[in-house]
Parts: C-alpha cells; sequence; structure tokens
C-alpha cells in the first residue's frame, strides 16, 4: 500500500510495502475487503520455454536487433473458465542479451463483445507485483464491473502478469512460514541497534530472493517490463499500444511512452506517479497522502452512529495511533492458533482500508475490536488480504516479493543512517500518525544482488499523442499532487481530476470520470485539460 513507487511507484518504506509502487493498486486488496475473492488464473507457465512461431512479418520487423523471434512469436490461445481465453507468451530474460535465455509471460484475454473491435487494450492494476491475470478474471466473475461496457465492446482486454509476477516465472523468497515471520516483525528504528536489526532481516530476505529466484532478480525492473508490453502489442497485432494502467500501472505506462513514443496510441494512466520523484520524495508524499486518508476516515466515523473513536478528529487520530504502539508493546491476541497482531501487521491491517471508502465499515470493526475488546481477529484479517494471505498461511500470490524485487532494481534510496534519520523525523512531523512506517526505506534493498539499472526512458515521452492522467484529490497511496506532477511531466499530459476519496478513480459507476476514459480509449476524444469530476 505503500507501495506503491519508487524512483518512483510508491514505495520505499522498508517496514511498510505500501509504497505507491506497490501502490501498488491495492485495489485487489481493497476489493476483497469489500467482499469479492478474486481467482487464481488459469494458465500456470514454466520457469523457461523457447520462442514460438515465425520470426519474420511486419511484427519482428519492429523488433530490437536479435529479437525478432520474440516479436514474431505466434501465441497459441485456449479458452478457459469464465468465457475468457488464455496463453503464454516468451519473453527474453534480458532485453541487453539475445543470448541470455527466455521467460516467461502469463496472459488472459476477455474478447471484445462488439462486431468492430478496436483491437486489445492492455491493462495493469498496479503493484509492482499485482497480477493482470487475476485482474482480468476477477472482472469476469464479477460481472464485469470494473470495466465499463463501451470498453468491452470496443477491446479485446488483455491481462498479464509482468515478468517477476505469479505466472510470469515468478520471483520466489522465503517460504510460507519464513515470509509470515518477516512481514509481521517490529523493530525498534529509533535505535542503531534496532536498524541493525531492520537491515538483517531485509539482507535475509534478499538473500533468499537471490539463491531461490535465479537470474530473473536481475531483470524485472519497469523498463524491462515496458519493453515487454511493446512486444506483446506487436504479438497482438496492434501497430500501437491502448493501455490502461492504475497506480504502479501508471508508471508502467509512463515508462513505455518515454521508451516507444511513436508506438504509444490511446493511455490512460490512474493514480499517478510522479515519474521525477526520488525514493525519499515518494516515501514522504505517501505517509501524507495516509495521514490525509485516515482523517478523512475519522471525520466519517465520529459522524456515524457507533464508532469507537471519541473527541474531535485529532483525538481520533491519536486513539488510533495508542492501537498502533499498543500493538508494538503487547501484540494483540487473536483466535488464530499461536497468531498476534504486532504493530507491522496492525498498520497494513489499517492502511489496507483506506484505498476504499467501501472498506471503511471494516476498519471501525477493526478499531472497535482493538480498543474494547482488546482483541485483534480483524485487524489480523485485513492485514492478511493486504498480503494475499490465506487461512493455512500460504500465499495466493508473490505480490511482496515482486514488488520488493522490482523497486529495488528501480530506484533506491539513501542508505546514510543520518540522512534517513532526518527524513524520517520529517515524515513524521507531517505525518504524526502513520508516518513512523514510511521512514528507512534505504535499508529495504540492503544485500540486494543486482545493482539498480540505469534509466533510459524519455520521462517526457517527448512525441506521444495525448496521455490521460487521472487524479483523486485524497487519494491516500498515489497523491493527488502526482497527478499533477506527471501531467505537467509528460510534453502531452492532459489532467482529469476526480474529488474524492479512494486509491484510483475510473470505475463504471462513476459515470463522468468513466465517460471521459471510455470515450478517449474508444473514441479518441481527448478530455479538456484540467477537466473536474
Amino acid at each position: 500500500m505503500i507501495p506503491d513507487e519508487r524512483r518512483s511507484t510508491a514505495r520505499r518504506t522498508p517496514s511498510l510495502r505500501p509504497t505507491p509502487r506497490r501502490a501498488t493498486l491495492r485495489r485487489a486488496a481493497a476489493v476483497v475487503v469489500a467482499g469479492v475473492v478474486l481467482l487464481a488464473g488459469c494458465t500456470a507457465p514454466a520457469k523457461e520455454q523457447s520462442p514460438v512461431g515465425s520470426a519474420s512479418g511486419p511484427a519482428a520487423s519492429q523488433a530490437p536487433d536479435g529479437f525478432a523471434q520474440y516479436y514474431g512469436q505466434t501465441l497459441e490461445w485456449e479458452d478457459c473458465e469464465d468465457g475468457l481465453q488464455c496463453a503464454t507468451a516468451s519473453a527474453p530474460l534480458s532485453w541487453q542479451d539475445a543470448d541470455a535465455g527466455s521467460i516467461e509471460l502469463a496472459l488472459v484475454r476477455n474478447p471484445a463483445d462488439g462486431k468492430d473491435p478496436e483491437g486489445s487494450l492492455l491493462v495493469n492494476p498496479g503493484g509492482p507485483g499485482a497480477s493482470g491475470v487475476d485482474f482480468v478474471r476477477g472482472d469476469a466473475q464479477g460481472g464485469g464491473s470494473t470495466f465499463g461496457k463501451r470498453l468491452q465492446d470496443a477491446f479485446d482486454i488483455v491481462g498479464f502478469d509482468p515478468r517477476g509476477v505469479q505466472r510470469s516465472t515468478p520471483l520466489k523468497c522465503f517460504d510460507d512460514a519464513r515470509k509470515g515471520e518477516s512481514l509481521a516483525k517490529d523493530f525498534d528504528r529509533s535505535t542503531d541497534a534496532g536498524l541493525e536489526a531492520m537491515a538483517d532481516e531485509y539482507e535475509a530476505w534478499n538473500a533468499a530472493c537471490a539463491e531461490n529466484s535465479g537470474d530473473v532478480l536481475g531483470h524485472v525492473d519497469t523498463q524491462s517490463a515496458a519493453r515487454d508490453m511493446d512486444m506483446l502489442r506487436a504479438v497482438l497485432g496492434d501497430d500501437t499500444l491502448h493501455y490502461l494502467g492504475f497506480s504502479y500501472g501508471t508508471q508502467l505506462g509512463a515508462t513505455y511512452a518515454g521508451l516507444f513514443p511513436d508506438r504509444a496510441g490511446r493511455l490512460v494512466l490512474d493514480g499517478a506517479i510522479d515519474t521525477t520523484l526520488t525514493s525519499e520524495e515518494v516515501s514522504h508524499g505517501q505517509a501524507v497522502g495516509f495521514e490525509n486518508a485516515l482523517r478523512a476516515y475519522v471525520k466519517d466515523c465520529q459522524a456515524g452512529g457507533s464508532c469507537p473513536l471519541t473527541g474531535s478528529v485529532d483525538d481520533g487520530m491519536r486513539q488510533i495511533r495508542q492501537v498502533l504502539d499498543h500493538a508494538y508493546e503487547r501484540p494483540y491476541e487473536t483466535s488464530s492458533s499461536g497468531r498476534t497482531v504486532t504493530q507491522s501487521l496492525a498498520f497494513y491491517g489499517i492502511a489496507v482500508t483506506l484505498y476504499n471508502q467501501g472498506s471503511w465499515p471494516a476498519l471501525t470493526q477493526g478499531l472497535d475490536e482493538a480498543i474494547n475488546q482488546g482483541t485483534g481477529d480483524v485487524l489480523l484479517y485485513l492485514s492478511d488480504q493486504y498480503f494475499d494471505r490465506n487461512a493455512d498461511g500460504s500465499y495466493s500470490s508473490n505480490s511482496e516479493e515482486a514488488m520488493r524485487g522490482v523497486n529495488c532494481l528501480d530506484d533506491r534510496a539513501t542508505t546514510d543512517v543520518d540522512q534517513m534519520r532526518a527524513d524520517a523525523a520529517a515524515i513524521e512531523k507531517d505525518a504524526p500518525t502513520m508516518g513512523s512506517f514510511f521512514g528507512y526505506g534505504g535499508l529495504t534493498c540492503d544485500g540486494a544482488e543486482y545493482p539498480q539499472v540505469e534509466r533510459e526512458f524519455d520521462v517526457h515521452a517527448k512525441g506521444a499523442p495525448p496521455i490521460v492522467v487521472v487524479g483523486t484529490t485524497n487519494d491516500p497511496a498515489t497523491p493527488y499532487v502526482w497527478a499533477e506532477g506527471l501531467a505537467k511531466t509528460l510534453d502531452s499530459g492532459v489532467l482529469l481530476t476526480y474529488q474524492g476519496e479512494g486509491h484510483t478513480a475510473y470505475q463504471p459507476s462513476r459515470s463522468c470520470v468513466a465517460d471521459a476514459v471510455e470515450s478517449y480509449l474508444v473514441d479518441g476524444d481527448v478530455p479538456e485539460d484540467g477537466a473536474t469530476c
């Protein structure tokens, strides 16, 4: 959640997963909290696969030297449940070395309902680490509530798991038991010993990733994923890429436009990450975003009839901080065999509900239980939703592994302890309730096997057609100022504002936003820059 982006995607919070990068549209978690369970995908790709199909034709001619076989491959689509089609594509392990071997990318397609489709619309739900396969499948299983009918009529909607994610040659780190132990750990950031313990834990995690993931660990950066998207565009038969990206997906889309401005079609970036921000700026901005969203929740809660938070909004915020501090000093007991709610788990249990205003009642229930009963079953359940943890202790995704892997390649925060302490103090000053979970991001990549990659894309995407950037005024994970920043940075950026709560704005039920987004994607009608819904 806080995730959601290192060099931009928000996330660089050592103790939080919530960086904008994970910012990951934690839309999936919010949806689960709201009661819709996203099921597993329909393909289980192997570790590697050789390119298939012909290495000739128009698509192959667009490939970088040495990679024609990937651009020229033929996908073998198979029917999977819910009327969807599934396929597996081959991609090079390295876009810099054609001889380094190949990896697999899992795809799912919801064929267009209309008689004369525009082509494919590639979608990404965020992260880094969120599954595009689950995203499209979840929409189909939910009766088409994610994408409007105009999009479903006009496009084959295609979701994919980016390299390193889920079914696409995934990153693997700790086993489930050790992963659960790691995610629940608390650290005393006020002491050298506490920071050393935190660094040791991240080093152990990164060592496990290096041991269990293989060479793919060094090639899951966002630029490589954007190059995969251009290959998929060609394989799907489209001259330009039409794309709808949420949260971290906006960083992926902006990176694509910066690498391939002449192949960018109609791009919509919702819940935007400003690609010019440093890791430290991302963490600070996200901390303030979650603080502001929590204040909005407290105000709403106290206006109701069954809120456990008393007094003023400031009083309510302090009471939530007391819940977090209690969890550090005496973790909340639960009915789940041997599990307690530590401060880290309590934080994620609170934060996950702020992605979607419809999840606020669940937060009220969790706080009421903690404050009035002294137990943490609801907060534990909510934190498990954030991390995709199943009741048996297994995990239904590798979103955390992928998020950390991508972030450590894309951008790293300073490792200077004095500077980290100064940054953390500034964050806590502006976000006294939630800010302590967003500092010390420089420790996240301690012991990482591979260095940060060099940026090769143009942040201005000079020469690209209009790119619609959507921002929500009180978005916790990708603050509105980031949408303003991205729209300004992109030479052809067009800003569309949604006044409201929650992470990302496009959904069919919001007719103003939906009409603008769908009119652009389907008809090419560019919304007025600065339009507000």
